[in-house]
């Protein structure tokens, strides 16, 4: 997986950081923590410039993190909730993952934005609670923008360290990141399987 995903930035460069990233923030078929460090590794090895990496990195988390506000500002939470009640299996989306979201949001508003890029379990629905209370896109984006900044920053830095121990670790590297893979596809796995829809609302009306 690790040649996989060196290949797919040198083949694609800048464009394909910001394609693998806006990915992760749609349905996560690779996570930030993979793709952000390779990208520099190849900027140590300079092949990339890593402004410029941590700029299509950040770009790439923004636009896919559009959708989910736009979601939530024309829909409502309400609506979103719904929607993952019945298709969430499929994005291991649960209303209580909106709802942790939407707690981050009201406890620190737009600050949610930067603090909830660098925390998985947050980042990919963040947007919504901030489409909600009708955040406006101009300020969205560049607390978005900021907090993706803020974490490309971090593990492009680890890729630099990555390359640097490339020559001790290279016998170790792929089959690491291929158990990484495994583990990602066994939780998804996990969470399809046992997903089960919060009808509160039907819950509610019955009684």
């Amino acid at each position: 997986m690790a040649e996989w995903v060196i290949r797919f930035i040198e083949a694609h460069g800048y464009v394909g950081i910001a394609a693998l990233m806006l990915l992760e923030n749609l349905f996560p078929p690779f996570p930030s923590e993979l793709i952000m460090p390779f990208a520099g590794f190849q900027a140590a090895r300079g092949s990339l410039q890593w402004p410029l990496v941590i700029l299509a990195g950040a770009v790439g988390a923004l636009v896919g993190a559009l959708p989910w506000y736009f979601a939530g500002r024309f829909l409502g939470m309400q609506r979103v909730s719904r929607f993952a009640d019945r298709h969430g299996r499929w994005l291991t989306l649960s209303r209580r993952d909106l709802e942790r979201a939407e707690g981050w949001f009201a406890r620190h508003g737009a600050l949610a934005l930067v603090i909830g890029r660098l925390v998985p379990a947050v980042r990919t629905v963040i947007s919504l609670p901030a489409g909600v209370c009708g955040m406006p896109l101009g300020r969205f984006c560049a607390w978005t923008f900021a907090g993706s900044a803020l974490w490309c920053s971090v593990l492009t830095a680890a890729g630099y360290l990555l390359e640097a121990q490339y020559e001790r670790i290279s016998g170790v590297l792929q089959p690491v990141s291929t158990g990484i893979l495994v583990v990602i596809v066994a939780w998804y796995v996990a969470r399809v399987v046992r997903f089960r829809p919060e009808r509160r609302e039907s819950a509610a009306g019955g009684e």
